[in-house]
Protein backbone atom coordinates (compact mmCIF):
# COMPACT_ATOMS: atom_id res chain seq x y z
CA UNK A 1 0.00 0.00 0.00
CA UNK A 2 1.80 3.37 -1.04
CA UNK A 3 2.23 5.48 1.88
CA UNK A 4 -0.44 8.84 2.70
CA UNK A 5 1.45 12.06 1.72
CA UNK A 6 -1.94 13.76 1.81
CA UNK A 7 -2.14 12.70 5.79
CA UNK A 8 -6.20 11.91 5.34
CA UNK A 9 -6.39 11.07 8.88
CA UNK A 10 -4.61 14.83 10.25
CA UNK A 11 -7.12 16.30 7.49
CA UNK A 12 -9.97 14.82 9.01
CA UNK A 13 -9.09 15.51 12.34
CA UNK A 14 -8.27 19.37 11.90
CA UNK A 15 -11.93 19.55 9.64
CA UNK A 16 -13.48 17.88 13.39
CA UNK A 17 -12.00 20.69 15.43
CA UNK A 18 -13.40 23.07 13.27
CA UNK A 19 -16.68 21.46 13.51
CA UNK A 20 -16.08 22.08 17.37
CA UNK A 21 -15.19 25.68 16.95
CA UNK A 22 -18.17 26.44 15.01
CA UNK A 23 -20.24 24.66 18.03
CA UNK A 24 -18.70 26.45 20.60
CA UNK A 25 -19.32 29.82 18.10
CA UNK A 26 -22.86 28.99 18.12
CA UNK A 27 -23.18 28.21 21.57
CA UNK A 28 -21.56 31.81 22.54
CA UNK A 29 -23.96 34.01 20.55
CA UNK A 30 -27.32 32.25 21.03
CA UNK A 31 -26.76 30.17 24.10
CA UNK A 32 -27.24 26.19 24.98
CA UNK A 33 -29.94 25.35 22.98
CA UNK A 34 -32.94 22.12 24.79
CA UNK A 35 -30.83 20.21 26.59
CA UNK A 36 -27.48 20.22 24.67
CA UNK A 37 -24.49 20.34 27.19
CA UNK A 38 -21.03 19.57 26.47
CA UNK A 39 -17.89 17.55 28.09
CA UNK A 40 -14.97 18.69 26.95
CA UNK A 41 -11.38 16.91 27.67
CA UNK A 42 -8.06 18.37 26.59
CA UNK A 43 -4.68 17.97 27.63
CA UNK A 44 -3.16 20.39 30.46
CA UNK A 45 0.43 19.86 28.68
CA UNK A 46 -0.52 21.27 25.23
CA UNK A 47 0.81 24.11 23.75
CA UNK A 48 -1.32 27.35 24.34
CA UNK A 49 -3.34 25.77 27.46
CA UNK A 50 -3.82 28.21 30.17
CA UNK A 51 -5.08 27.07 33.70
CA UNK A 52 -4.73 28.01 37.29
CA UNK A 53 -1.63 26.69 39.16
CA UNK A 54 -3.85 24.90 41.55
CA UNK A 55 -5.85 23.52 38.19
CA UNK A 56 -2.74 22.61 37.15
CA UNK A 57 -1.20 20.67 39.99
CA UNK A 58 -4.68 18.55 40.32
CA UNK A 59 -4.88 17.64 36.73
CA UNK A 60 -1.16 17.60 35.84
CA UNK A 61 -2.00 15.96 32.28
CA UNK A 62 -5.70 15.66 31.20
CA UNK A 63 -8.68 17.52 32.51
CA UNK A 64 -12.62 17.45 31.56
CA UNK A 65 -14.72 20.53 31.66
CA UNK A 66 -18.47 20.82 31.46
CA UNK A 67 -20.38 23.47 29.61
CA UNK A 68 -23.77 23.50 30.87
CA UNK A 69 -25.14 25.60 33.69
CA UNK A 70 -22.88 28.29 34.52
CA UNK A 71 -20.16 29.03 32.66
CA UNK A 72 -18.99 32.69 31.63
CA UNK A 73 -17.21 35.03 28.95
CA UNK A 74 -17.09 32.48 26.41
CA UNK A 75 -14.70 33.52 23.73
CA UNK A 76 -14.42 31.60 20.14
CA UNK A 77 -10.82 32.66 19.04
CA UNK A 78 -9.32 31.80 15.60
CA UNK A 79 -6.99 29.07 17.40
CA UNK A 80 -8.50 28.61 20.99
CA UNK A 81 -11.64 29.22 22.98
CA UNK A 82 -11.70 30.78 26.80
CA UNK A 83 -14.50 30.67 29.49
CA UNK A 84 -14.67 31.14 32.67
CA UNK A 85 -15.69 28.33 35.31
CA UNK A 86 -16.24 27.87 38.87
CA UNK A 87 -14.43 25.03 40.61
CA UNK A 88 -14.99 24.28 44.83
CA UNK A 89 -16.41 28.15 44.55
CA UNK A 90 -13.65 29.55 42.79
CA UNK A 91 -13.90 31.58 39.20
CA UNK A 92 -11.26 30.29 37.21
CA UNK A 93 -10.52 31.63 33.09
CA UNK A 94 -9.43 28.84 31.36
CA UNK A 95 -7.80 28.91 27.53
CA UNK A 96 -7.61 25.62 25.90
CA UNK A 97 -6.75 25.84 22.08
CA UNK A 98 -8.42 23.64 19.63
CA UNK A 99 -5.36 21.74 19.29
CA UNK A 100 -5.50 20.54 22.88
CA UNK A 101 -8.69 18.76 22.80
CA UNK A 102 -8.78 15.24 23.08
CA UNK A 103 -12.85 14.55 23.51
CA UNK A 104 -16.10 16.29 23.00
CA UNK A 105 -19.05 14.71 23.95
CA UNK A 106 -23.17 15.82 24.19
CA UNK A 107 -24.68 13.30 26.06
CA UNK A 108 -28.51 14.68 25.34
CA UNK A 109 -28.05 13.34 22.23
CA UNK A 110 -25.13 10.71 22.64
CA UNK A 111 -22.24 12.72 20.27
CA UNK A 112 -18.99 12.12 20.30
CA UNK A 113 -15.78 13.35 19.09
CA UNK A 114 -12.39 11.91 19.96
CA UNK A 115 -8.80 13.70 18.89
CA UNK A 116 -5.11 12.63 19.25
CA UNK A 117 -3.55 16.37 20.20
CA UNK A 118 -0.23 15.09 18.30
CA UNK A 119 -2.38 15.01 15.13
CA UNK A 120 -2.84 18.24 13.93
CA UNK A 121 -1.85 21.01 11.02
CA UNK A 122 -2.03 23.78 13.14
CA UNK A 123 0.62 25.71 14.37
CA UNK A 124 -0.02 27.82 17.01
CA UNK A 125 0.67 31.64 16.60
CA UNK A 126 3.97 32.68 18.32
CA UNK A 127 2.02 35.61 20.14
CA UNK A 128 -0.40 32.61 21.37
CA UNK A 129 2.14 30.81 22.87
CA UNK A 130 4.11 34.15 24.40
CA UNK A 131 0.92 35.33 25.83
CA UNK A 132 0.06 32.33 28.02
CA UNK A 133 3.61 32.31 29.45
CA UNK A 134 4.01 35.56 30.48
CA UNK A 135 0.39 35.25 31.81
CA UNK A 136 1.07 31.61 34.12
CA UNK A 137 4.59 33.68 35.28
CA UNK A 138 2.84 36.63 36.48
CA UNK A 139 -0.14 34.45 38.31
CA UNK A 140 2.95 31.97 39.12
CA UNK A 141 4.72 35.46 40.74
CA UNK A 142 1.25 36.93 42.20
CA UNK A 143 0.54 33.77 44.36
CA UNK A 144 4.16 33.65 45.28
CA UNK A 145 3.42 36.97 46.73
CA UNK A 146 0.33 36.01 48.16
CA UNK A 147 1.44 32.83 49.89
CA UNK A 148 2.00 33.41 53.76
CA UNK A 149 5.75 32.60 54.46
CA UNK A 150 4.74 30.20 57.22
CA UNK A 151 8.45 28.53 57.56
CA UNK A 152 9.47 31.81 58.64
CA UNK A 153 6.74 32.18 61.36
CA UNK A 154 7.41 28.70 62.56
CA UNK A 155 11.20 29.03 62.56
CA UNK A 156 10.79 32.20 64.61
CA UNK A 157 8.64 31.03 67.09
CA UNK A 158 10.44 27.66 67.39
CA UNK A 159 13.59 30.26 68.48
CA UNK A 160 11.31 31.85 70.82
CA UNK A 161 10.80 28.26 72.31
CA UNK A 162 14.20 27.55 72.28
CA UNK A 163 14.91 31.11 74.34
CA UNK A 164 12.52 29.86 76.50
CA UNK A 165 13.72 26.89 77.52
CA UNK A 166 17.31 28.35 78.08
CA UNK A 167 15.73 31.13 80.17
CA UNK A 168 12.73 30.14 81.87
CA UNK A 169 12.94 32.88 84.73
CA UNK A 170 11.84 35.61 82.30
CA UNK A 171 8.51 35.52 81.99
CA UNK A 172 5.94 38.54 80.84
CA UNK A 173 4.30 40.32 83.11
CA UNK A 174 1.23 39.30 81.66
CA UNK A 175 1.58 35.62 81.63
CA UNK A 176 4.01 33.03 80.17
CA UNK A 177 4.50 34.73 76.85
CA UNK A 178 3.81 31.14 75.13
CA UNK A 179 2.92 31.67 71.04
CA UNK A 180 1.62 29.37 68.78
CA UNK A 181 3.85 27.55 66.72
CA UNK A 182 2.33 27.91 63.05
CA UNK A 183 3.18 24.67 60.98
CA UNK A 184 4.80 24.73 58.05
CA UNK A 185 2.68 21.45 56.37
CA UNK A 186 0.71 21.73 53.39
CA UNK A 187 -3.03 22.50 53.96
CA UNK A 188 -5.55 19.95 52.95
CA UNK A 189 -7.19 20.97 49.73
CA UNK A 190 -11.05 21.23 49.33
CA UNK A 191 -12.54 18.46 46.36
CA UNK A 192 -12.80 20.92 43.13
CA UNK A 193 -15.88 19.57 41.51
CA UNK A 194 -14.23 18.62 38.61
CA UNK A 195 -12.18 15.68 37.73
CA UNK A 196 -9.46 14.40 34.92
CA UNK A 197 -11.03 12.65 32.30
CA UNK A 198 -8.74 9.79 33.30
CA UNK A 199 -10.12 9.55 36.73
CA UNK A 200 -12.74 6.21 36.83
CA UNK A 201 -14.82 7.71 39.27
CA UNK A 202 -18.25 9.79 39.12
CA UNK A 203 -17.90 11.48 35.70
CA UNK A 204 -19.33 14.68 36.82
CA UNK A 205 -17.24 17.60 36.21
CA UNK A 206 -16.42 20.67 36.32
CA UNK A 207 -20.06 22.31 36.42
CA UNK A 208 -20.66 24.95 34.32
Amino acid sequence: MSEDLLRYDILIQDALRGAVKKILAEVGRTGLPGDHHFYIAFDTNAPGVRISPRLKERYPQEMTIVLQHQFWDLAIGEHAFEVGLSFGGVPEKLLVPYSAIKGFFDPSVQFALEFDPGKTAEELPEELLEAVEELAKAEQDHEAKDKPDVEVIADAANSDEEEGDKKPEKKDAQGDGGGEVVSSGRLPEKDLTSRSAGDKSDPITAQS
